[in-house]
């Protein structure tokens, strides 16, 4: 059985230790419909405010404990958590802006990993082609290739690092 794509974003929530909300609950659900059961997935779905980040912290590292899940390859989680924005992305799922912004602040929050360097400058560029004819990021894009040039991007990313 595979796992709901959104693993990957929670793997990198986690990763990052992001706060647990409401939509941990979502995914908890979205796993429990994918036919996964643990003891713990249960009460993550039955998420209700105010949340206990203490609590919560304990449990989802339970229930990744339980789903034999681990967020220890910083590498692994964050290729696939890149991939599954680019996906959505690809299919019109999440503005291509947005995915863009995600991975730029990905590059800053991992101290300016190479990995993830084109998409940093791509998000500038892009950002700056919104506003202006010229951007000093991205060598030889502009207002009318800068599209295809963040779609090319993301092609060569999903067959570099397809989801593992």
């Amino acid at each position: 059985m595979r796992f709901v794509p959104s693993t990957y974003q929670i793997l990198a929530w986690k990763f990052f230790d992001r706060s647990v909300d409401q939509r941990w609950a979502d995914w908890a659900v979205e796993m429990m419909l994918a036919g996964f059961e643990t003891e713990s997935l249960p009460m993550l779905a039955l998420l209700e405010k105010p949340y206990n980040q203490f609590e919560l912290k304990e449990l989802t590292d339970r229930i990744l404990d339980e789903l034999g899940l681990s967020n220890q390859d910083k590498g692994l989680v964050m290729c696939n958590y890149a991939s599954y924005l680019i996906n959505l992305g690809i299919k019109e799922e999440r503005d291509i802006s947005s995915v863009l912004n995600s991975l730029k602040d990905m590059y800053l929050a991992l101290d300016g990993d190479a990995t993830f360097l084109n998409f940093y400058l791509l998000a500038y560029a892009k950002e700056d082609l919104n506003f202006s004819e010229v951007q000093y990021y991205w060598d030889g894009a502009d207002r009318t290739n800068i599209d295809k040039i963040i779609s090319e991007e993301f092609q060569k990313w999903i067959r570099t690092y397809p989801i593992s």
